[in-house]
């Protein structure tokens, strides 16, 4: 009815515990958050940030690598707009690893987040080359090219398959690597990828189940 998020953050706290939110504006949740008396959950605003993807992402490269120091990870596809991208990137920013980047030029990450990495000191390539990525990836992130971002689509289809991941590809430059995706895929990962030991996409998603049960309970004073 044209009220602001602050004052609908204020009354939602008198009816719950726990905020979670999604919206399409980027700082939507900062804007809840900030008329909230009670924990608010980021789940995900526009292009922005994601959170708790990022979470149970970091957690799937542990338990799938036993590691995350060390590791060189490839993201591919739109990472301009991909706001799990956005979250993964700067948590991994704690840790020793380094990036590449794949996208078309438009699609590329934003200044404002390889800035980050630089001031961090944290090493990164860009490229719009994906046999690049896959022959050195420990960790290979794949995103959809997300059509509802798209004006038309004429243009959608411009970039509509311009990365997929099969597993001739992956077999072809010998790689061990795991394959994630925050999913809906599309056409950016083929099906016969869905049976090598790498494919952790669906174990990925499984995990963030857990993930956010642990993060409720720590925001609900569980001790656990």
């Amino acid at each position: 009815k044209g009220e602001t998020l602050e004052d609908t953050g204020r009354v939602m706290s008198s009816y719950a515990d726990i905020l979670v939110m999604r919206h399409s504006e980027v700082g939507s949740v900062d804007k809840l958050a900030a008329g909230a008396s009670v924990p608010v959950i980021n789940a995900g605003d526009g292009v922005g940030e994601h959170p708790t993807q990022a979470l149970l992402d970091l957690y799937t490269i542990q338990k799938e690598r036993g590691t995350i120091d060390g590791l060189k990870v490839a993201f591919v596809g739109d990472l301009k707009r991909y706001r799990s991208v956005h979250s993964l990137s700067q948590m991994l920013t704690h840790f020793n690893v380094s990036f590449t980047f794949v996208s078309p030029k438009e699609m590329k990450m934003d200044d404002h987040f390889t800035f980050k990495l630089k001031e961090k000191g944290i090493k990164f390539q860009e490229t719009e080359n994906l046999e690049d990525a896959i022959k050195d990836a420990d960790v290979i992130y794949v995103t959809r090219i997300p059509k509802e971002y798209f004006s038309s689509p004429e243009e959608y289809e411009k970039f509509k398959g311009v990365y997929v991941v099969n597993r001739a590809l992956l077999e072809d430059y010998g790689s061990k690597a795991i394959i994630m995706h925050p999913l809906p895929r599309v056409d950016e990962i083929a099906h016969d990828v869905d049976a090598l030991p790498g494919a952790a996409y669906f174990r990925q998603a499984e995990n963030g189940v857990t993930v956010r049960m642990a993060l409720l309970s720590m925001l609900l004073g569980a001790r656990v």
